[in-house]
């Protein structure tokens, strides 16, 4: 699996991943230029790390979501999360022509909902998500 993987990041970063985490660099250094937003640009940061090497890694809910994650995600979403999940949308539409980028092209469209709300997420490692969700036996 971990092989699978790796070829799977790969192709990504080939074929979407460098081109999505310019565009979430690009955000995330605009949101910076003022002292206010630079949480809307340490958000796009780590999604654009995220974006870079997707496959073993996904999204978890955090703990903290109150109102003012609530408004930080509308927010985003008017200024830069739907510009940034329409991305999402091109790069997978052209993934999709082939068979060997469905896959590539589902990921893409599987990281839309981080795209437009990231506030109240974060990323963590696959194998480390199953491994708490799963039961432990007593």
């Amino acid at each position: 699996m971990p092989l699978i993987r790796l070829i799977l990041n790969i192709i990504w970063l080939l074929t979407a991943g460098i081109w999505l985490w310019l565009s979430y660099i690009l955000a995330g250094l605009i949101a910076c230029i003022f002292v206010v937003t630079i949480p809307f640009g340490l958000a796009s940061f780590r999604i654009a790390n995220f974006v870079l090497w997707p496959f073993g890694r996904e999204v978890a809910e955090t703990k903290r979501v109150g109102g003012i994650s609530t408004v930080a995600n509308i927010i985003w979403f008017i200024i830069a999360g739907l510009w940034l999940a329409i991305g999402h949308i091109a790069t997978a539409a052209a993934q999709a022509v082939t068979i060997i980028g469905i896959p590539l092209a589902w990921a893409n469209l599987k990281l839309i909902p981080v795209t437009c709300f990231p506030f109240g997420k974060k990323i963590v490692n696959s194998s480390a998500e199953r491994s708490r969700l799963l039961p432990t036996a007593r």
